[in-house]
Protein backbone atom coordinates (compact mmCIF):
# COMPACT_ATOMS: atom_id res chain seq x y z
CA UNK A 1 0.00 0.00 0.00
CA UNK A 2 1.83 3.61 -1.15
CA UNK A 3 1.38 6.84 0.09
CA UNK A 4 1.94 8.36 3.47
CA UNK A 5 1.63 7.00 6.67
CA UNK A 6 -1.88 9.05 6.92
CA UNK A 7 -2.96 7.89 3.79
CA UNK A 8 -2.13 4.25 4.54
CA UNK A 9 -4.38 4.31 7.44
CA UNK A 10 -7.14 6.12 5.97
CA UNK A 11 -7.15 3.86 3.22
CA UNK A 12 -6.97 1.25 5.34
CA UNK A 13 -10.12 2.77 7.21
CA UNK A 14 -12.39 3.04 3.78
CA UNK A 15 -11.68 -0.66 3.24
CA UNK A 16 -12.66 -1.53 6.52
CA UNK A 17 -15.27 0.15 6.77
CA UNK A 18 -17.21 -1.00 3.20
CA UNK A 19 -20.84 -0.37 2.78
CA UNK A 20 -21.79 -4.12 4.06
CA UNK A 21 -20.28 -3.27 7.58
CA UNK A 22 -21.53 -0.01 8.08
CA UNK A 23 -24.87 -0.87 8.21
CA UNK A 24 -23.75 -3.25 10.51
CA UNK A 25 -22.15 -1.01 12.74
CA UNK A 26 -25.02 1.03 11.96
CA UNK A 27 -27.27 -1.39 13.30
CA UNK A 28 -25.21 -1.68 16.26
CA UNK A 29 -25.56 1.65 17.20
CA UNK A 30 -29.49 0.38 18.59
CA UNK A 31 -28.35 -2.34 20.20
CA UNK A 32 -25.36 -0.72 22.16
CA UNK A 33 -27.34 2.11 23.35
CA UNK A 34 -28.51 0.48 26.33
CA UNK A 35 -24.59 -0.31 27.54
CA UNK A 36 -23.53 0.95 30.56
CA UNK A 37 -19.99 1.88 28.28
CA UNK A 38 -22.06 3.57 25.75
CA UNK A 39 -23.96 5.84 28.41
CA UNK A 40 -20.90 6.20 30.25
CA UNK A 41 -19.54 7.89 26.94
CA UNK A 42 -22.50 10.02 26.26
CA UNK A 43 -22.69 10.93 29.67
CA UNK A 44 -18.87 12.26 29.32
CA UNK A 45 -19.58 13.98 26.49
CA UNK A 46 -22.27 15.70 27.67
CA UNK A 47 -20.23 16.76 30.82
CA UNK A 48 -17.98 18.42 28.28
CA UNK A 49 -19.66 20.37 26.41
CA UNK A 50 -21.43 21.62 29.99
CA UNK A 51 -17.92 23.36 30.87
CA UNK A 52 -18.62 26.12 28.22
CA UNK A 53 -20.85 28.66 27.50
CA UNK A 54 -22.47 27.92 24.39
CA UNK A 55 -22.57 28.08 21.39
CA UNK A 56 -19.66 26.23 20.46
CA UNK A 57 -18.21 24.97 17.41
CA UNK A 58 -17.14 20.83 17.18
CA UNK A 59 -15.47 18.38 15.76
CA UNK A 60 -16.01 14.54 15.78
CA UNK A 61 -12.41 12.98 14.48
CA UNK A 62 -13.36 9.76 13.16
CA UNK A 63 -16.95 10.10 13.24
CA UNK A 64 -18.62 6.75 11.84
CA UNK A 65 -22.17 6.45 12.02
CA UNK A 66 -22.36 9.48 13.95
CA UNK A 67 -23.35 7.60 17.28
CA UNK A 68 -22.43 10.19 19.73
CA UNK A 69 -23.91 13.33 17.94
CA UNK A 70 -27.39 13.27 20.10
CA UNK A 71 -25.00 13.85 23.09
CA UNK A 72 -23.67 16.76 22.17
CA UNK A 73 -25.42 20.07 23.28
CA UNK A 74 -24.91 23.49 23.14
CA UNK A 75 -23.23 23.07 19.91
CA UNK A 76 -23.91 25.88 16.72
CA UNK A 77 -21.86 23.73 13.97
CA UNK A 78 -21.08 20.38 14.00
CA UNK A 79 -18.20 18.79 12.06
CA UNK A 80 -17.99 15.30 11.45
CA UNK A 81 -14.78 13.57 9.73
CA UNK A 82 -14.80 10.24 8.73
CA UNK A 83 -12.72 8.16 5.78
CA UNK A 84 -15.20 6.05 4.85
CA UNK A 85 -17.75 7.40 2.71
CA UNK A 86 -19.99 4.32 3.96
CA UNK A 87 -20.04 5.42 7.12
CA UNK A 88 -20.95 9.12 6.55
CA UNK A 89 -23.75 7.46 4.64
CA UNK A 90 -24.94 6.36 8.15
CA UNK A 91 -24.35 8.76 9.68
CA UNK A 92 -26.67 11.03 7.68
CA UNK A 93 -29.67 8.92 9.73
CA UNK A 94 -27.52 8.47 13.42
CA UNK A 95 -28.69 6.91 16.52
CA UNK A 96 -31.23 9.15 17.91
CA UNK A 97 -31.70 12.24 15.36
CA UNK A 98 -34.57 13.29 16.93
CA UNK A 99 -32.15 14.60 19.44
CA UNK A 100 -29.59 16.28 17.81
CA UNK A 101 -29.52 19.87 18.80
CA UNK A 102 -26.78 21.16 17.04
CA UNK A 103 -27.85 24.01 14.61
CA UNK A 104 -25.64 22.67 11.43
CA UNK A 105 -24.39 19.58 11.25
CA UNK A 106 -21.69 18.98 8.22
CA UNK A 107 -20.27 15.61 6.80
CA UNK A 108 -16.96 15.56 5.57
CA UNK A 109 -15.02 12.43 4.48
CA UNK A 110 -11.42 12.96 4.50
CA UNK A 111 -8.30 11.47 6.41
CA UNK A 112 -8.36 12.88 10.02
CA UNK A 113 -4.26 13.08 10.12
CA UNK A 114 -4.34 14.73 6.59
CA UNK A 115 -7.15 16.80 6.12
CA UNK A 116 -6.71 20.71 7.60
CA UNK A 117 -9.12 23.02 9.07
CA UNK A 118 -9.11 26.56 9.59
CA UNK A 119 -7.14 27.48 12.87
CA UNK A 120 -9.13 28.44 15.36
CA UNK A 121 -12.39 26.98 13.93
CA UNK A 122 -13.68 24.54 17.11
CA UNK A 123 -14.00 25.30 20.48
CA UNK A 124 -14.58 21.51 21.02
CA UNK A 125 -12.43 18.60 19.38
CA UNK A 126 -13.73 15.00 20.30
CA UNK A 127 -12.86 11.30 19.01
CA UNK A 128 -14.11 8.13 20.61
CA UNK A 129 -12.92 4.79 19.81
CA UNK A 130 -10.32 5.76 16.87
CA UNK A 131 -7.06 7.39 18.43
CA UNK A 132 -4.66 4.87 19.48
CA UNK A 133 -7.09 2.44 17.79
CA UNK A 134 -7.58 2.81 14.79
CA UNK A 135 -5.67 5.62 13.70
CA UNK A 136 -2.32 6.67 15.74
CA UNK A 137 -2.47 9.40 18.37
CA UNK A 138 1.25 10.93 17.73
CA UNK A 139 2.45 14.34 17.53
CA UNK A 140 0.71 15.64 14.42
CA UNK A 141 -2.80 14.90 15.41
CA UNK A 142 -1.84 16.93 18.40
CA UNK A 143 -0.18 19.30 16.66
CA UNK A 144 -2.90 19.56 13.94
CA UNK A 145 -5.93 19.56 16.97
CA UNK A 146 -4.08 22.60 18.80
CA UNK A 147 -4.28 24.62 15.58
CA UNK A 148 -7.79 24.12 14.95
CA UNK A 149 -8.87 25.02 18.88
CA UNK A 150 -9.35 27.94 19.49
CA UNK A 151 -8.07 29.94 23.12
CA UNK A 152 -9.28 27.69 25.76
CA UNK A 153 -10.47 24.89 23.61
CA UNK A 154 -10.71 21.22 24.48
CA UNK A 155 -9.40 17.62 23.31
CA UNK A 156 -11.14 15.19 24.85
CA UNK A 157 -10.70 11.65 23.17
CA UNK A 158 -10.42 7.75 24.08
CA UNK A 159 -6.98 5.75 23.80
CA UNK A 160 -7.01 1.67 24.18
CA UNK A 161 -4.54 1.21 26.96
CA UNK A 162 -1.50 -0.93 26.04
CA UNK A 163 -2.28 -2.76 29.16
CA UNK A 164 -6.45 -3.70 27.75
CA UNK A 165 -7.25 -7.48 28.35
CA UNK A 166 -8.24 -7.01 24.57
CA UNK A 167 -4.14 -7.44 23.25
CA UNK A 168 -2.94 -10.41 23.17
CA UNK A 169 -0.15 -10.27 26.24
CA UNK A 170 2.60 -12.26 24.53
CA UNK A 171 5.84 -13.49 25.69
CA UNK A 172 7.75 -10.63 24.18
CA UNK A 173 5.17 -8.13 25.34
CA UNK A 174 5.05 -9.08 29.07
CA UNK A 175 9.13 -9.46 28.93
CA UNK A 176 8.96 -5.67 27.31
CA UNK A 177 6.94 -4.74 30.31
CA UNK A 178 9.02 -5.38 32.81
CA UNK A 179 12.03 -4.38 31.45
CA UNK A 180 10.51 -1.14 30.72
CA UNK A 181 9.73 -0.62 34.44
CA UNK A 182 13.43 -1.11 35.41
CA UNK A 183 15.57 0.06 32.40
CA UNK A 184 16.94 3.92 32.16
CA UNK A 185 14.44 6.08 29.97
CA UNK A 186 17.15 6.14 26.91
CA UNK A 187 16.82 2.24 26.89
CA UNK A 188 13.48 1.76 27.76
CA UNK A 189 11.84 4.26 25.04
CA UNK A 190 12.90 2.26 22.02
CA UNK A 191 10.78 -0.68 24.42
CA UNK A 192 7.99 1.67 25.12
CA UNK A 193 7.79 2.36 21.27
CA UNK A 194 6.81 -0.76 20.48
CA UNK A 195 4.64 -1.63 23.41
CA UNK A 196 2.66 0.88 22.01
CA UNK A 197 2.78 -0.03 18.55
CA UNK A 198 3.82 3.17 16.81
CA UNK A 199 0.59 4.78 18.09
CA UNK A 200 -2.13 2.71 18.27
CA UNK A 201 -2.23 2.16 21.70
CA UNK A 202 -1.42 5.14 24.50
CA UNK A 203 -1.16 5.08 28.21
CA UNK A 204 -1.21 7.90 30.69
CA UNK A 205 2.61 8.49 30.37
CA UNK A 206 2.50 8.55 26.18
CA UNK A 207 -0.70 11.00 26.32
CA UNK A 208 1.53 13.13 28.98
CA UNK A 209 4.19 13.02 26.70
CA UNK A 210 2.22 14.12 23.84
CA UNK A 211 -0.17 16.92 25.24
CA UNK A 212 2.04 18.61 28.04
CA UNK A 213 3.86 21.22 26.22
CA UNK A 214 0.71 23.13 24.67
CA UNK A 215 -2.66 21.66 26.77
CA UNK A 216 -3.37 21.36 29.99
CA UNK A 217 -4.87 18.11 30.94
CA UNK A 218 -8.28 18.27 32.87
CA UNK A 219 -8.79 14.63 33.61
CA UNK A 220 -7.11 11.27 32.63
CA UNK A 221 -7.99 7.87 33.89
CA UNK A 222 -8.77 4.42 32.83
CA UNK A 223 -12.50 3.33 31.87
CA UNK A 224 -13.50 -0.56 30.79
CA UNK A 225 -15.60 -0.83 27.86
CA UNK A 226 -17.34 -4.05 26.87
CA UNK A 227 -14.07 -4.03 24.15
CA UNK A 228 -11.27 -2.32 25.84
CA UNK A 229 -9.19 -0.54 28.49
CA UNK A 230 -9.06 3.08 27.83
CA UNK A 231 -7.93 5.91 28.81
CA UNK A 232 -10.23 9.23 28.85
CA UNK A 233 -8.33 12.35 28.25
CA UNK A 234 -10.03 15.92 28.73
CA UNK A 235 -7.18 18.92 27.61
CA UNK A 236 -7.25 21.82 27.29
CA UNK A 237 -5.40 24.53 24.98
CA UNK A 238 -2.96 26.54 26.95
CA UNK A 239 -3.22 30.31 25.99
CA UNK A 240 -0.37 31.69 24.17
Amino acid sequence: MSGTPATRWSQKASALYDPAYARKYRAYDDDVQHGGPYRAFAEWLAAVCALFTPPIDVLDLGCGTGRYFWALTGVRNLVGIDASPAMLAEAARPLHADRITAEDVTLVQGDLLAHDFQAGQFDLIYSIGVLAEHAPLDAIVAAHVHRWLRAGGRFVFTTVHPDSASIAQTLPRRLGRALGKVLPAPIARPIRDRLLAGGLYADEQRITELLADTFEIEALRQFDSEAHRHCWCVARKRNA
